[in-house]
């Protein structure tokens, strides 16, 4: 048996007035994935702890088969590890968003999607002017980057900046969590000098006068230490080798962690405009010799931080048509039986542009597995499935039954 999950991250939405009070996966043309769901069992999936954050790196090592309750360690650590970042036991290692912020109000998390080239002299800058023995950056991809500190202490709280769009910046600043942080100082006057350094680079005089959202001020979160935690292979032993698919270095650290293959497909942007087809076939090539294959899509949940709705209903269509369409075509002719599970990670509703904890349908087609009566893959219909709804990582002890 092969597994292969399918992961639109973000997906699940809530219903929207413009779209006839539907969710955006019950308005989007989606022949493929919903004969998939015909084929399958289905049913909704808890995929956060009620004590975390209902970040995607909660979610998605939850749907790998992680108790995150006990491994989860923040979103830094995972992304520094699939830079392949050398940090050791006592650096503090947080992810670090460029962001854009206007009169003192954060505007968006994403520095209006800022290319990784241009990140990457604004990282230098920073570096330059800010960096020393303890304090320093590394760059990763887009707005997308980490700061580490050693010998820091996690003893603050940090806003993810996409769950505070359109916030006041002082009302959303790091916070101690007792009566005073030393950390939480250096990490607060990091954020506030860095708006007069990133604002006066050549990169960003060239946007402003471009019209562009300025890419202007760092936003750093999710900190925490270097995690202790199993391979996949360890935790589901018919699992032998497995590879992870994703434009996110966050998806890819998971994967590191967890003894899977990273593979990086040109083009793949973790945008509306990502080389969906290119992703498809290496999800394909890589069931030809691998057991597990975690084929992450980060476009709808962008779509979903943006508050487009119409947008997110492109990359759902995208998805049917240039991924699961050649999949189960490709699949069909296999004589190995292959396991397939479609999926979110988590719902990004338009209305709110960020994160929620409710629970995410989902499909899983499996040989001997009976199908159900969900003819149509959304929010409302796989309420129905028989597969009833699911807690964490029941749903990967499930896969792997």
């Amino acid at each position: 048996m092969k597994y292969l999950v399918i992961l639109a991250d973000g997906a699940a939405d809530e219903p929207i007035a413009e779209l006839g009070n539907r969710t955006v996966l019950q308005a989007a043309n989606k022949p493929n994935i919903d004969a998939l769901c015909r084929m399958s069992a289905t049913g909704m999936l808890k995929t956060v702890p009620d004590s975390l954050h209902p970040g995607s790196e909660v979610a998605n090592m939850t749907i790998m088969g992680y108790e995150t309750e006990k491994l989860y360690q923040g979103r830094g650590v995972l992304e520094a590890a699939a830079i392949g970042i050398d940090f050791g036991p006592d650096d503090l290692v947080m992810r670090c968003n460029i962001v854009t912020v206007n009169d003192g109000i954060l505007v968006n998390h994403s520095g209006g999607h800022i290319s990784t080239e241009d990140a990457g002299q604004l990282i230098d800058e920073l570096n330059a002017k800010l960096a020393n023995d303890r304090v320093r950056f590394y760059k990763g991809v887009s707005y997308r980057h980490i700061l580490i500190i050693k010998g820091g202490k996690n003893d603050f709280t940090m806003t993810p900046p996409h769950d505070v769009p359109s916030a006041k910046v002082d009302d959303v600043m790091p916070k101690p969590i007792g009566s005073q942080s030393d950390t939480c100082d250096l990490v607060s006057d990091l954020m506030r000098r860095s708006q007069a350094i990133l604002e006066q680079h050549p990169i960003n005089i060239a946007r402003r006068k471009a019209g562009k959202p300025m890419a202007n001020h760092i936003w750093p979160w999710s900190a925490g230490f270097k995690p202790e935690m199993p391979t996949i292979q360890e935790i589901y032993p018919k699992i032998k080798s497995g590879a992870v698919i994703s434009a996110v270095d966050l998806i890819f650290g998971i994967g590191r962690l967890g003894g899977l293959r990273p593979i990086q497909v040109e083009g793949a942007t973790g945008l509306y405009n990502t080389n969906f087809e290119g992703k498809a076939q290496a999800a394909i090539d890589a069931l030809r010799t691998s057991d597990y294959v975690y084929l992450h899509m980060e476009a709808p949940d962008e779509a979903g931080h943006e508050g487009n709705f119409r947008l997110k209903v492109q990359t759902i269509e995208d998805i049917d048509r240039k991924v699961v369409g050649p999949i189960m075509k490709e699949v069909s002719s296999w004589t190995d039986d292959v396991c397939i599970a479609f999926l979110p990670d988590h719902p990004t509703p338009c209305a709110v542009k960020t994160h929620t904890r409710s629970e995410i349908p989902f499909i899983l087609y499996k040989k001997g597995l009976p199908a159900d009566d969900v003819a149509q893959y959304d929010e409302v219909s796989c309420q129905q499935g028989s597969l009833g709804h699911l807690v964490l990582t029941q749903f990967m002890d499930l896969m792997m039954k």
